[in-house]
């Protein structure tokens, strides 16, 4: 049966797996959950995402990967976990908030801190977003960053993204509001 997108029913579809030059990005395991808790468990890691509490207790890396078939089945996620193709150590995340009737997502990503300013955010992003635009053949994907993380928006600006305008005071964390950046970019525009 195929799907709106042109993908067999996400139900009985294996969750992807893509390759670039130096990564891997595969679907997490439950054995992942102590690397996650690890990298994920940085303060500084989670001060740079929305998402990521800190701290980033017992159990919730667990929780997190056991929920990611059912959101992929029910087409909306695909979350890939960022190895390094040589050694296959897990090094950070990546995924896409599907909006599959829109036929648009959200990009989200997050690297461990030992390997921030390497270029496997980048590397990792534009194989997603290859993916997005050829095999889920989205025509937008969108991303944000908060305003005191210009790396992030280097990374959104390095895949082709552009700068769509700034969302002022759009999150709280830790009790404090941030602006948040967003970019977006469409099926045409990416190369």
């Amino acid at each position: 049966m195929e799907g709106r997108c042109g993908l067999a029913t996400r139900s009985t579809k294996k969750r992807p797996t893509l390759r670039s030059k130096r990564l891997v990005l595969r679907p997490f395991v439950l054995s992942d959950a102590p690397r996650v808790q690890l990298l994920a468990g940085d303060r500084d890691v989670a001060a740079m995402t929305k998402n990521i509490p800190h701290p980033y207790e017992g159990g919730m890396a667990k929780a997190w990967i056991g929920s990611h078939q059912e959101r992929f089945e029910k087409g909306k996620e695909d979350v890939f976990a960022i190895t390094l193709k040589r050694s296959g150590e897990l090094i950070g995340a990546i995924g896409l908030v599907l909006k599959l009737d829109q036929e648009t997502a959200e990009l989200g990503y997050w690297i461990g801190k030992p390997y921030w300013g390497r270029g496997y955010c980048t590397e990792a992003a534009r194989a997603v977003l290859h993916f997005a635009f050829t095999e889920l053949r989205l025509n937008r994907v969108h991303a944000h960053h908060f305003s005191h993380n210009p790396a992030s928006g280097r990374v959104m600006q390095k895949v082709g993204m552009r700068h769509e305008g700034r969302l002022r005071q759009h999150v709280k964390k830790w009790g404090e509001f941030f602006d948040v950046e967003a970019y977006g970019i469409l099926r045409s525009e990416f190369v």
